[in-house]
């Protein structure tokens, strides 16, 4: 400290010390400051991408000289782009982790080492599977499922079985308690240590059921393992995870890889062969960086409960919903503030062992999504709760801009035409080309990682039913998320709209067996879809043909909305793909034990 700065704080008076910075984590597993020059550089790289491309859409833009429309269109791409662009960066991250030299989750997950060793389990845990009007023995199929896997480590004695409900159906609910009296009655040895509980009020949605359960029985247990009503975990991946929460006991949130379940439902299947790759790659990608402050995803995860009940309480947002009242989307708010409260928060980007199921059709997708849309939009109230660390307050805003970004882009496509009749001769169509397929390139990148992923690891194809299948897989399901994309997104685009004037959302069961969808339900559901596609497709026909072409990959989903979403629910479409073997994961080629088990059930 130099004499001025000694005279200055000695004037002062006291000077109070900053504390300073850790070293380590929380649980001392990597070194701040090697986390710090991660997100350093790809804070770097993403800003520097994002400006680069931005500059070559302004020259675009503004060849013909600036108007409102180019304004206007710039500034919706300048907020929809960040999303593409970490989603890029996430994955090439990710696909060069993956097949480097060396042990990849001794420097990305160093906790995981511990669930290899074979230590006994002196810690409790619960698993819990939350319920609200869901079918009882399809649900309970499944975690009973998970019970005979976890008791066939030998392990199952430091887990007890918690079955939470809020249904509100009288119907439903006591075909729950006789399930559970069914359950206790076939597992005599396990009837103490399965527990019902129903809720007359569905106070506070699944993050209040949760909390009903710390404050009744959290004291009895050093963990709790959260499971919706379609997860499936296996016991030897639970057990792993266990003992890495034993071994660490500053882990707060231990997150799973999640993968869907062999779908039998065309939506369902090609929607999740396309998420197998994607997530592989930009998990692994985000957790290298993310480290401690990683996500929670509300299942398939164990959670340390003191610190939870503790500090993760939930605020009751001011005002009235959508926007206040209970938060629906609790789980990225719960990670922030366990984080908040000196634990790590980690995700385990490892594929296996872990799975839930996917929404079987358009409707259902879109009601999940709006579901989401809505909780993650009331971050904005939260942004400023004190405490936060940067990376836990990024983690709320890009949750934010997850869904930011969907009506920018609408916006951009419906601007379309204007930007057509503002051209002059001097449009760079060349670099216009050029900087739409680099666009779509880096917005296909997580997948396209995922399959070279495949590709790369020996014997990874025939996991996957080989080479040609694979890539028809992959062909199919490409199609498939530009048409599903646009129809879905501008869905949302209305709901954010209807948000403003008060539309919300309501909590309530989901489907999740594949139905066939009638026409009319697809239409009073996806009419604005194709309104929208016509105005926007025919106009380019008019105005500027070429343009109408390119535009395609980005607005057909919309002109078809309707019959893709009557396609991809049709059963004859479904046994198509499942006989061909398109789109077919790992777990359909060789199905688990679990995984068969579930499929020989209740519900299928």
């Amino acid at each position: 400290m130099s004499d001025r700065t000694h005279a200055s704080g000695a004037a002062a008076g006291p000077t109070i010390a900053t504390p300073a910075r850790p070293l380590t984590t929380p649980a001392g597993l990597q070194s701040t400051a090697q986390l710090s020059r991660r997100r350093w550089l790809v804070l770097g790289l993403n800003v520097l991408t994002t400006l680069a491309l931005l500059a070559l859409v302004a020259l675009v833009l503004a060849s013909d000289g600036w108007h409102a429309v180019e304004v206007v269109a710039l500034a919706a791409i300048s907020i929809a782009m960040p999303w593409t662009v970490l989603g890029f960066w996430n994955a090439v991250i990710g696909l060069t982790l993956l097949h480097r030299p060396g042990d990849v989750l001794a420097d990305v997950a160093p906790y995981a080492a511990a669930g290899a060793e074979p230590t006994p389990l002196t810690i409790r845990t619960a698993v819990l599977m939350t319920l609200r009007n869901e079918d009882p023995a399809r649900a309970l199929h499944r975690l009973r499922v998970v019970k005979t896997s976890l008791d066939a480590t030998g392990s199952g004695a430091a887990f007890d079985w918690f079955v939470l409900s809020d249904t509100n159906r009288p119907e439903v609910a006591a075909a729950e308690e006789a399930a559970i009296a069914r359950w206790r009655e076939e597992e005599p040895d396990s009837a103490t240590r399965i527990h019902y509980r129903r809720r007359s009020e569905n106070t506070g949605f699944k993050a209040g059921n949760l909390r009903d359960f710390c404050a009744r029985w959290g004291a009895d247990y050093e963990l709790m393992l959260p499971l919706d009503a379609d997860s499936v975990m296996d016991g030897p991946t639970i057990v792993a995870q266990v003992r890495m929460m034993q071994a660490h006991p500053r882990l707060g949130i231990l997150q799973s890889l999640v993968v869907g379940m062999p779908a039998q439902a065309a939506f369902a299947r090609l929607f999740q062969f396309g998420m197998r790759h994607a997530m592989r790659s930009y998990t692994m990608g985000q957790a290298w960086w993310t480290g401690d402050c990683g996500p929670f995803w509300g299942h398939n995860a164990l959670v340390r409960i003191r610190p939870f009940a503790d500090a993760c309480h939930l605020p009751m947002l001011p005002g009235k919903p959508p926007l206040g009242g209970h938060i629906l989307s609790h789980d990225q708010v719960e990670a922030t503030l366990m984080r908040r409260a000196g634990y790590e928060v980690r995700v385990l980007p490892v594929e296996g062992g872990s799975w839930e199921e996917n929404p079987p059709s358009m409707p259902d997708f879109v009601q999940r999504d709006l579901r989401w849309c809505q909780g993650n939009l009331q971050y904005l109230k939260l942004l400023s709760l004190p405490g936060l660390l940067p990376m836990s307050r990024f983690q709320l805003v890009w949750a934010i801009a997850m869904f930011a970004g969907i009506p920018a882009w609408t916006l951009v496509i419906a601007l379309l035409p204007l930007l057509a009749l503002a051209a002059g001769p001097a449009f760079p169509a060349p670099l216009a080309i050029a900087l739409f397929v680099l666009y779509l390139g880096m917005f296909l990148t997580p997948k396209l990682a995922g399959l070279v992923d495949v590709l790369l690891t020996p014997g990874g194809a025939a996991r996957y039913g080989g080479g040609m299948r694979l890539m028809a897989g992959a062909a199919a399901e490409t199609l498939f998320s530009f048409l599903q994309s646009a129809a879905s997104t501008l869905h949302t685009t209305l709901f954010m709209i209807g948000i403003l004037f008060g539309r919300t959302v309501s909590w309530g069961g989901q489907a999740r067996d594949p139905r066939r969808l009638a026409w009319g339900e697809a239409a009073r559901l996806l009419w604005p879809q194709t309104l929208f596609g016509t105005v926007v497709v025919g106009s380019l026909v008019i105005l500027a043909p070429a343009l109408a072409l390119w535009s395609l990959p980005l607005t057909l989903g919309y002109l078809v909305a309707i019959p893709f979403a009557v396609v991809t629910a049709n059963p004859a479409l479904s046994a198509w793909l499942v006989r061909h073997g398109i789109a077919a994961i790992p777990e359909d080629i060789a199905a688990p034990a679990e995984v068969q088990a579930v499929a020989a059930g209740p519900g299928r």
